[in-house]
């Protein structure tokens, strides 16, 4: 077997680092963008909710509609749009533009990342399909990293819109990159609309679709609120907390490639549950040093450590499961809905985290985000059904090594 990591997926590591952080550089930024445009934080703010809103809502449902176009097509139109988007960001004169240009590229985001993650999981050879997608997830983990820092140094040093064309120029690379080295997926076979609806209602789709809301919600309740966490069970220091903040960046790049080796080694259904498990595992060790005050530096950064292997190990279980619950003549709408779940728990998380510590204080927040997590695993237990041999395309996507070249149907002009 050929075990040489073709271009072609460094190029969608790119891709998915490029739509990721255009949703987490502006959380370093909103200051100088309130100031700027004589708005509140409150109303800057808004332009992160939007992104968000717009991504999750839109991700399932221009996934149905470009899911019978080739990817590589897809994702080149895409990103063309979506660097328009970032400049016409760069240049926007007032707050409403801004905010537009912010829903264009969230919409243009969906449609990428959702063909971005079907052509991983479709393009990898035999028991690799777990690396490949654990490589694009591990660009968004960068991204996630990296995002704020690289937002509020970029905006101090040269001015907010900066960041924005920046951003316009790694999608115009990536999609150069695509067109050079991209593989040639074909998009899904004609097929009546209630066929391709029918991730939307799928059992096995939405119970891991769940999954990933409730992983989400719990993973990232902790890790919005890190900071208050830290300065609780440890002390109010800022050096600490950069340091921890360092410590997730490298162990949650770590665990989401461990994570695909562990999902092609074991499978997705079985490496789900040990991932998930971990994940509530290391929350509940977390909620202990919490409750006992035992936030010894040393062990909170292991401890942490633990967690972000985890809980940013999901993905590619997650999607390996619903790869093989639909297969990939369906494939883009079902991984779009998970991507869907995913953001919508980010949002839950900030909000339900925010409560919980007014109401009852940051001290049993990890307890909360463990329960989430639990209920998550016992979702898992309950594997995703196989598909049929006559449901259409009933062949593992990875399980005769890469598809063959196909002659690719029309390319969509734009991407939504």
């Amino acid at each position: 077997m050929n075990r040489t990591i073709p271009w072609w997926l460094f190029v969608l590591f790119l891709v998915l680092f490029a739509t990721a952080t255009d949703e987490f550089i502006i959380a370093g930024l909103l200051p100088l963008i309130a100031d700027d445009l004589d708005v509140s934080i409150a109303a800057a703010g808004q332009l992160i909710t939007v992104f968000a809103v717009v991504y999750a809502i839109s991700a399932p449902t221009l996934a149905v509609v470009f899911d019978r176009f080739p990817k590589r097509g897809v994702m080149i139109s895409g990103l063309a749009v979506f660097a328009v988007a970032n400049i016409a960001a760069a240049f926007a004169p007032g707050y409403w533009i801004l905010m537009l240009a912010r829903a264009v590229a969230a919409l243009c985001a969906a449609v990428v990342t959702s063909a971005a993650f079907t052509s991983a999981a479709v393009g990898a050879p035999a028991g690799r399909q777990g690396r490949y997608l654990s490589v694009l997830t591990a660009g968004m983990t960068v991204a996630l990293i990296t995002g704020v820092p690289l937002g509020s140094w970029l905006g101090g040093a040269v001015g907010w819109r900066a960041t924005f064309l920046l951003i316009a120029a790694v999608g115009v690379i990536a999609a150069a990159g695509l067109g050079i080295t991209g593989p040639k997926i074909s998009g899904s076979a004609p097929a009546p609309l209630r066929e391709r609806l029918r991730p939307l209602h799928d059992p096995a789709v939405l119970r891991l679709v769940m999954v990933s809301f409730l992983v989400a919600s719990g993973g990232l309740m902790f890790y919005s609120y890190l900071a208050p966490y830290t300065a609780y069970v440890a002390w109010d220091s800022p050096s600490l907390l950069t340091t921890l903040l360092f410590v997730v960046g490298v162990a949650g790049f770590g665990g989401a490639l461990f994570s695909g080796r562990l999902t092609d080694r074991l499978g997705p259904r079985l490496a789900l549950p040990v991932v998930v498990g971990g994940h509530t595992l290391a929350l509940a060790l977390l909620a202990v040093l919490a409750l006992t005050g035992f936030g010894y530096p040393i062990l909170l950064g292991m401890l942490v450590a633990l967690w972000a292997v985890f809980a940013w190990g999901t993905n590619p279980p997650i999607q390996g499961s619903i790869m093989a619950a639909v297969g990939s003549q369906v494939g883009m709408t079902a991984l779009a809905m998970n991507i869907a779940g995913l953001y919508l728990g980010t949002g839950v998380a900030g909000a339900l985290g925010g409560a919980l510590i007014s109401l009852v204080g940051v001290r049993y927040l990890p307890i909360a985000a463990a329960l989430m997590t639990l209920l998550s695993l016992s979702l898992t237990l309950r594997p995703a059904r196989e598909r049929s041999a006559a449901t259409p395309d009933a062949t593992p996507a990875n399980a005769a090594g890469p598809p063959a070249e196909r002659p690719e149907s029309p390319t969509p002009a734009a991407c939504g």
